[in-house]
């Protein structure tokens, strides 16, 4: 499978390309950065510490797309916006890890999987994806007589918050209870803020220092408590899940995918 990388300067771009070169059954054909960036015109493999790749970081996006079966997304929402419609001229997958897509960015790629073969997560991990089959599992065993609440930790830099992840695993207690979970998230409690209310699924976020990323789910209820956690040692994870996802979809029909449905969950 022919693959490119956007973002190809950033941290995560990095660990893309080193992923696809070590995985078997694909490769990398493309690299793109955004335009003025420093890496333009240097080698790829060369930027991920791996070697020589002889294939160079360009911004121009349309060859790219032209001769790649699929394109790794981990940039920004504007970003993955752009390359989503490309994604969808040119019929190829395009994989998102992209994080802090609001409803008008899901929107756009929900119309691009018209054509594209989309595969969307806020986390790539597949360690991430099963620990949101098992929140959606109790959630819907458990019910309301335990208060669900999901904390968060990541490094200094992360801009957004709560995470894609803790989001991910929000919408599937969400799913599990069978509910909405924009009607019933609370993301903030500061001063007097009464008791909690029934069915709440609670936000807390961290930050500070280098956390790859930690992520806690807990479901208390009367004289008991049950956590369900993950904690990322290495943000290759993300990486790799990314190019088994990509793979997974190279030969499925346009549509709107996510990784539970990569690993067979749904």
């Amino acid at each position: 499978m022919r693959l490119a990388v956007v973002g190809a300067g950033g941290r995560m771009g990095r660990m893309l390309i080193k992923a696809i070169a070590e995985t078997e059954g694909c490769r990398l054909v493309g690299a793109i950065a955004r335009e003025g960036s420093a890496h333009l015109g240097h080698d790829a493999g060369i930027l991920a510490g791996i070697g020589l790749l002889e294939v160079n970081v360009t911004d121009d996006p349309l060859p790219v797309f032209a001769q790649a079966d699929g394109i790794l997304d981990f940039t920004a929402p504007a970003a993955t916006r752009t390359y989503a419609a490309l994604a969808a001229q040119a019929r190829i997958v395009h994989v998102i890890g992209t994080t802090g897509l609001q409803d008008e960015d899901f929107e756009k790629l929900e119309a691009a999987a018209r054509h594209a073969r989309i595969v969307q997560s806020g986390n790539m991990s597949l360690g991430v994806n099963l620990l949101a089959g098992l929140v959606r599992k109790v959630a819907a065993t458990l019910g309301d007589d335990f208060d669900i609440e999901i904390l968060e930790m990541h490094h200094r830099m992360k801009v957004d918050a709560p995470s894609g992840t803790a989001l991910l695993l929000g919408e599937a207690a969400a799913q599990g209870r069978n509910v909405s979970l924009k009607e019933h998230s609370v993301r903030m409690r500061d001063g007097h803020t009464g008791a909690r209310k029934a069915g709440d699924i609670g936000f807390a976020t961290l930050r500070g220092g280098t956390v790859v990323g930690d992520h806690t789910v807990m479901f208390a209820g009367a004289g008991e408590r049950l956590e369900l956690s993950h904690r990322a040692e290495d943000r290759s994870i993300f990486a790799r899940g990314a190019v088994r996802a990509a793979l997974w979809a190279f030969d499925k029909k346009p549509g709107y995918y996510s990784m539970a449905d990569v690993l067979g969950l749904e």
